[in-house]
């Protein structure tokens, strides 16, 4: 059974992380990427509410809160879940092949296994995008003494978008599936695309904001 690291230190998921074991890795890392992502724009939103200056965007900011804390469970959720991913992915290509019926076994469950691991990187990629529409939002609304956080949170889900994609595009080079892999990568564009769209609205808004 992976270690979940969730109930450990930091410092223990960084020594993991940086030693010499292939877990966890970069998907996991790059939940934790995002899940940082979520907290600075957490911050700038919790230094918003309560103030009645901001009464006017008080409703909003809140339920962009409850939107944070939501991504920043999933995150964290899906840290473990890739540790878990590349297990299931390497007791498969473990198995046996000294037969063309193990083989054939063999080369389905790694299949299956590969499968299921690029879920993990492509829902984070999703949540990370959630994560730029409400920071492109706080641009524009939340206090401006917090504006730095905002670009903070947009530069560092961006990241994790980006990152996402080498982490689907390494199980991808394994895949015998087309059209999965056609239907993928065209997810991956758009992702892609829309993410640098939001991170630039977010840093264009808080440039024009901090003048």
């Amino acid at each position: 059974m992976p270690t979940n690291y969730l109930d450990q230190p930091l410092s223990a998921y960084l020594a993991a992380a940086a030693a010499r074991t292939p877990a966890p890795g970069g998907g996991s890392v790059t939940a934790l990427v995002g899940a940082l992502a979520t907290t600075m724009a957490s911050m700038a939103a919790n230094f918003t509410i309560g103030s009645e200056k901001f009464n006017a965007v008080e409703s909003q900011i809140r339920t962009d809160l409850d939107l944070l804390e939501a991504a920043r469970r999933k995150f964290l959720d899906l840290m473990h879940r890739d540790i878990e991913a590349y297990s299931t992915v390497s007791a498969a290509y473990k198995l046996p092949k000294a037969t063309p019926a193990e083989k054939a076994a063999r080369d389905a469950s790694v299949q299956s296994a590969l499968s299921e691991a690029m879920l993990v990187p492509l829902k984070a990629s999703k949540v990370a995008i959630d994560v730029l529409e409400v920071t492109s939002e706080l641009a524009a609304i939340a206090n401006p003494n917090l504006l730095s956080d905002v670009a903070v949170a947009a530069i560092l889900a961006e990241a994790a978008v980006a990152a996402s994609r080498v982490n689907v595009e390494v199980n991808l080079k394994s895949s015998s599936n087309p059209a999965l892999i056609a239907s993928t990568r065209h997810d991956l564009d758009d992702a892609d695309r829309l993410a640098a769209r939001l991170k630039s609205l977010a840093l264009d808004t808080i440039r024009s904001r901090a003048r």
